[in-house]
């Protein structure tokens, strides 16, 4: 009997990363989004480089990587058990936590040096979550390189635009 409540919570407990990990993801968007945006007047002052993309196109590009973060987090923790699935969790939720960390130092804080020095330590975080995710799930870990190479961009422009404005 053991067994068989072992099995059942074990196929229960397999289904909630994925709306867990949606959740989060949907969380960190939101957090994030309270900062402000590309629309801000104070940001809208800034010089920014010709290759700034325009402000229509952050939802339509961040919209997809939220989505395929929650889909690899899920994917992941789906598959990872006990001290590694806690650990993938905990890498997962600092990562969040650093992507709407970025809004507010950069936009809530009117600071674009204080934005490079988030967006580098989120640059960090990717590496460090692909590679986590990676030795579990390579599918799960290829499905984030879009949103690190992304960051990457981002932390381009944010470093562009700090100097620009110093």
């Amino acid at each position: 009997m053991g067994d068989v409540l072992d099995g059942a919570r074990g196929a229960v407990s397999d289904r909630w990363p994925y709306p867990a990990a949606t959740a989060t993801v949907g969380l960190s968007a939101w957090v994030g989004a309270r900062a402000a945006g590309p629309s801000d007047d104070w940001y809208a002052g800034l010089d920014k480089p010709s290759w700034q993309p325009p402000a229509r196109a952050f939802p339509v590009v961040w919209t997809p990587l939220y989505a395929t973060i929650a889909w690899s987090a899920g994917r992941a923790l789906s598959r990872a058990r006990g001290r590694e699935r806690r650990a993938l969790a905990a890498a997962f939720g600092a990562n969040l936590a650093l992507n709407a960390a970025w809004t507010w130092l950069f936009f809530a804080r009117r600071s674009p040096a204080d934005g490079v020095w988030g967006a580098l330590l989120l640059d960090v975080s990717n590496l460090h979550l692909v590679r986590r995710v990676a030795r579990g799930d390579r599918t799960a870990a290829a499905a984030l390189a879009p949103y690190a190479g992304w960051c990457l961009f981002a932390t381009a422009l944010s470093a562009s635009i700090a100097r620009r404005n110093r």
